[in-house]
């Protein structure tokens, strides 16, 4: 009985260290099993074996614990899936990560070469996965990394790149499908060679060019700018080159991401809808398709048709090109013979051409580049590398101008070498449209100037006419005198003061009717027509009290208005 009491104690003690231990963690003394996992020490990610959609094969992956929708941001053994649940995960006492069939067969490890004293394995916050010494969790002292080699995900805080010195290329190739996680068809990976830009390819084919680097962001994605998701940096120096970006908030789950059929896509995960949605795309549109207008031609994705030839240049093969198939490019109208008198045309607003055939030096300014250029038979374009304040460094290209696309915003600035006679044709063309464009703001400003004094005017004659109206009704009655009066009151008789006393009797109060408001009413005692004594007569003191009133209205009307003012 003690015997099996201390057998108890001992395989609980062994499962509670198991348990405790196996957090985030992997030690030599412990195995992950299919059906167990380890956790982030945050939760953001887990680890374990797992099963692609439709299928029966399984794999040791790390995906988001957070996320509803299962979503696997790397794979250890995509190229050698087991077949059954039989798989262990372990770290062998050389620091070397193992997958193991149900034989203890090794069917995919870890490459790390360095020495390993007490190695464990764990699990990142940031999705990492890690073989490290110990307690040591210096990053430039780690055995192995995932991050050193991912799938088909770039997570924030991974190097997207090279390490110059060592030769490790970070760079992610698809799924073949969406339930095979092996190697697919597209790679998207950052090429070193010339000044250095990020290369998407199908098979061996080039499907998408991102430009250098400018200092703000990659020349043909003139969607990265400034956040409120993530911020981004791209470091060049003798050691490493890469690109990674960082969120800014740490509940914001995002990731970059190479479909199986060839997308560069970010995506985040929203907890309202429980999904992932587009953020952004790399391959936007036609014109984003690399070389779609061959060598010299520009794209421009609002017009009809697409391509173009540059300025100078015309269709290496015209009917071909009338035909919509522009692969072939263009060809220069007067070929380079790095005679005197050579030049450059400017182009702005425009994608900068593939960097595969470029040299650049970070310390040049914008005219010695153009010296530089000009001094060299071969050199056919340059533009500053570094786009920020005016503009700094240089950047040369040699041979064919390739993959150059026009932008609405965020272009930059490209300098194409021309022939003399070239430059002189533009000379003259530059001159015209300058001659046409001042004929075009004379004629605007004077046209405009024009309508303004017409509407002054207008208003001018209108505000005298309104004046003068009144003017002209007040100065009728203070000279029209009886004649306006009669003629306004044609309607009420007058009479004198002998034909009233006549007809009431002296105002006899026989003749009396009654007082109301304006005095006693009275009765005459004969018509008009037995009096034909009786006159009509202006009412003076009514005549008196309207001219007055009028005077004193045109004073109000002279101080109100005052005298216009005279026209400039």
């Amino acid at each position: 009985m003690a015997t099996f009491t201390t057998l108890v104690v001992f395989f609980y003690a062994i499962f509670i260290l198991r348990v405790s231990n196996a957090g985030d963690t992997i030690t030599v003394d412990l195995v992950i099993r299919d059906g167990e996992t380890i956790t982030s020490v945050g939760g953001s990610f887990e680890l374990g074996f797992f099963s692609p959609v439709d299928s029966n094969n399984r794999y040791v992956g790390i995906w988001y614990k957070k996320v509803s929708t299962r979503t696997v941001v790397w794979v250890a053994n995509r190229e050698f899936p087991l077949t059954d649940s039989s798989g262990v995960l372990k770290v062998t006492d050389q620091g070397t990560l193992v997958v193991l069939n149900g034989t203890n067969g090794i069917i995919w490890s870890s490459n790390s070469s360095q020495p390993a004293i007490n190695p464990n394995v764990q699990l990142l916050e940031s999705g990492n996965l890690v073989v490290k010494n110990g307690n040591d969790s210096d990053p430039e002292k780690f055995l192995w990394q995932s991050f050193d080699y991912p799938c088909d995900t770039v997570l924030p805080g991974m190097k997207f790149g090279r390490n110059t010195v060592t030769g490790l290329d970070r760079y992610l190739s698809s799924w073949k499908s969406t339930d095979d996680p092996s190697k697919g068809n597209f790679t998207y990976r950052l090429d070193p060679s010339g000044f250095p830009q990020l290369i998407l390819r199908s098979g061996s084919a080039v499907t998408f060019c991102s430009g250098p680097w400018n200092g703000l962001r990659f020349s043909g994605c003139p969607e990265i700018r400034s956040n409120p998701v993530y911020k981004y940096s791209f470091v060049l120096n003798e050691k490493e080159i890469y690109y990674t970006y960082d969120l800014l908030n740490n509940s914001v789950i995002t990731r970059l991401v190479l479909s199986p059929n060839g997308y560069v896509q970010r995506f985040t995960w929203i907890d309202r809808t429980r999904g992932w949605i587009l953020y952004s795309s790399a391959h936007k549109d036609d014109c984003d398709s690399y070389a779609l207008c061959g060598a010299y031609g520009s794209c421009n994705i609002n017009h009809s048709p697409k391509c173009t030839c540059m300025k100078g240049f015309v269709p290496k093969f015209p009917n071909e090109w009338n035909m919509v198939d522009w692969s072939n490019g263009c060809v220069r109208s007067t070929p380079l013979d790095c005679h005197k008198g050579e030049g450059f045309v400017k182009y702005s607003g425009v994608k900068l051409p593939d960097t595969q055939y470029s040299w650049f030096n970070e310390n040049m300014s914008l005219k010695e580049c153009a010296s530089i250029c000009l001094g060299n038979c071969s050199c056919t374009a340059y533009a500053n590398s570094d786009i920020r304040n005016g503009g700094s460094g240089c950047l040369l290209w040699f041979g064919d101008l390739i993959d150059i696309r026009e932008f609405a915003e965020n272009g930059q600035e490209l300098y194409v070498r021309m022939a003399a006679s070239e430059l002189d044709a533009f000379s003259s063309s530059n001159s015209s449209s300058e001659k046409r464009r001042k004929q075009v703001i004379i004629s605007s400003v004077s046209i405009l100037g024009v309508l303004f004094l017409v509407v002054i005017l207008t208003l001018y004659v209108v505000k005298k006419k309104k004046k003068l109206k009144r003017n002209g009704k007040i100065k009728h009655y203070l000279e029209g005198g009886e004649a306006n009066e009669r003629h306004e009151h044609l309607e009420l008789p007058l009479f004198d003061l002998a034909a009233l006393l006549s007809a009431t009797n002296n105002f006899s109060s026989d003749n009396k009717l009654g007082e109301g408001g304006f005095g006693p009413v009275y009765k005459p005692h004969a018509t008009q027509e037995e009096f034909p004594s009786l006159n009509k007569k202006e009412s003076k003191p009514h005549q008196r009290g309207r001219r007055e009133d009028f005077k004193e209205l045109e004073s109000l009307h002279n101080e109100e208005e005052g005298d216009p003012p005279p026209l400039l």
